[in-house]
């Protein structure tokens, strides 16, 4: 095997290691306290996956090992350093960040979220973006009050 294919064999594999950057939101970092302690871990689970396969003696394989959590470090590096962590909800009676609110759709579907940052919202277990469209549109609102959005009407029914 010559020299000048192996290097052009890492040149290739480095080229196909180097993922790109997960995008950065536009939006403000805003996190709750949970939030914050969700990044940090996440955080310190990629520093430890960077440090477990950094060791891996071949260079292509440590290349390819590296390269998910090189990008998950970079990424979660920024999000620390952008987090806004916002006070906990008091009971104010509006919609606001952190806060739990219901609501029923004109179809009658009642469905309760609680408005979260970005990198926190799981809207299957319950959690929406604070820059997500119902949360926007449900925020600095009150009970009874009724939202539109596209062609549904969402009836504030609670907020905790």
């Amino acid at each position: 095997m010559s020299v000048a294919f192996t290097k052009e064999e890492s040149s290739e594999t480095a080229a196909e290691t180097q993922l790109p950057d997960r995008p950065i939101s536009p939006h403000p970092n805003l996190v709750t306290e949970t939030g914050l302690k969700a990044i940090e871990t996440e955080l310190a689970a990629a520093r430890l996956a960077y440090e477990e396969a950094s060791v891996i003696e071949d260079v292509n394989e440590r290349r390819r090992q590296t390269a998910g959590p090189l990008r998950d470090l970079r990424y979660l590096t920024e999000r620390l350093r952008t987090a806004h962590v916002m006070p906990a909800p008091t009971a104010g009676g509006t919609v606001v960040f952190g806060g739990t609110v219901t609501f029923e759709r004109n179809d009658g579907r009642v469905q309760t979220y609680r408005i979260v940052g970005e990198d926190e919202a799981e809207p299957k277990t319950g959690s929406i973006s604070h820059v997500s469209p119902v949360a926007r549109a449900l925020l600095g609102k009150s009970v009874k009050d009724v939202v539109v959005i596209g062609d549904q009407e969402l009836e504030i029914i609670a907020i905790a």
